[in-house]
């Protein structure tokens, strides 16, 4: 299969330009990084959680979470982690089969950090018709 000429020199043309705009991006200096490590544990047991999803995501200064955003998968030891973290604040949410959805903010501001997560079971939903200790038992409203 034969290029036109026109589309075979604009596509060298486009390729070329875009190599100084790559080499720019990766020598720029974007401060401090991390090297941040997670584990992710059962809260009931300590027992490690294989295959949780560890989503990362910067947060801008004023509290707003990026666009843009990591996903790692843990370990048979519930571990992951991730080189090139930049410092400054984090929002951590981790999912895994069987456990509450995790999420907090983290602010990285170390070389290397640990940051160790720990899954707890759903819980029942409350229902307004079941009894409870705190209350008389009527089931209807007041």
């Amino acid at each position: 299969m034969r290029l036109a000429p026109t589309l075979l020199t604009t596509s060298v043309l486009l390729l070329l330009g875009a190599i100084p705009v790559a080499l720019a991006a990766k020598d720029k200096d974007n401060g401090p990084e991390s090297s941040v490590s997670f584990v992710v544990l059962k809260d009931d047991t300590g027992k490690p959680i294989r295959n949780a999803a560890v989503v990362l995501h910067p947060v801008g200064k004023n509290g707003k979470q990026a666009r843009t955003g990591f996903e790692l998968k843990t370990d048979a030891d519930g571990k992951t982690h991730f080189d090139g973290v930049p410092y400054g604040p984090l929002r951590i949410q981790v999912i895994a089969t069987g456990f509450q959805t995790f999420g907090d903010d983290f602010t990285i501001g170390q070389a290397t950090q640990e940051i160790t997560i720990r899954l707890k079971r759903p819980q029942g939903q409350y229902s307004i018709y079941e009894k409870h200790d705190d209350d008389s038992g009527s089931t209807t409203p007041k």
